[in-house]
């Protein structure tokens, strides 16, 4: 199957610009004093909010493998702090993932699992896909005997906009392997997870 080709990226000068109709849009003024290097820190903050685009988690992951040796428990890192943004609105989404697998041949070094963590996050998201995405990645590279992936989070696109709900949290999970067959194994990471 090929490729679909990907769009040329605009120029940094480019996106300065679109930034400058953007504000000028809102009706003020992009000339003015307070506004004249909005541009620029804006192109400077996507830069680093979408990072992710520029890392192949799979890769990331990939180089980190250590045999199992006699462990054969569950791996979980619970409360990992995260922010990314909503594909639709651009808003943020704040929030925390915890994540677990349950070596088969592989242990992954935990920085590298956050890091994972972070090529996805700083993306434009939905949730959903999200979760999905962390847990397919550790699934298909560590071949884990199950992964599990709870993702928790609060969506500024509702909290300060629309509907206008500041105290919701949305939670979305993943379990694949043993975590989705064999109860007990699925309630020691939930039991892991709780606060």
């Amino acid at each position: 199957m090929a490729k679909k080709p990907v769009a040329r990226r605009p120029s940094r000068a480019q996106a300065e610009e679109a930034i400058r109709v953007l504000l000028a849009w809102t009706g003020d003024d992009p000339g003015r004093a307070g506004l004249r290097k909005t541009p620029a820190r804006v192109a400077s903050s996507f830069e680093d909010w979408f990072s992710g685009y520029a890392v192949d988690p799979y890769a990331v992951l990939g180089d980190s493998f250590q045999q199992v040796g006699a462990y054969d428990r569950v791996v979980t890192l619970r409360n990992i702090d995260f922010e990314s943004h909503c594909e639709h609105h651009m808003a943020p989404i704040i929030g925390r993932i915890h994540l677990a697998y349950l070596p088969n041949r592989r242990l992954a070094g935990i920085s590298k699992l956050v890091r994972v963590v972070e090529a996805y996050t700083r993306r434009l998201q939905v949730q959903e896909r999200l979760t999905a995405e962390i847990a397919g990645c550790l699934n298909d590279v560590l071949e884990p005997r199950g992964v599990a992936v709870i993702v928790e989070a609060q969506h500024q696109c509702m909290t300060t906009r629309g509907v206008h709900r500041s105290n919701v949290r949305m939670i979305t999970t993943q379990m694949l392997g043993a975590f989705q067959d064999d109860a007990r194994i699925r309630e020691e990471f939930l039991a892991a997870t709780r606060p």
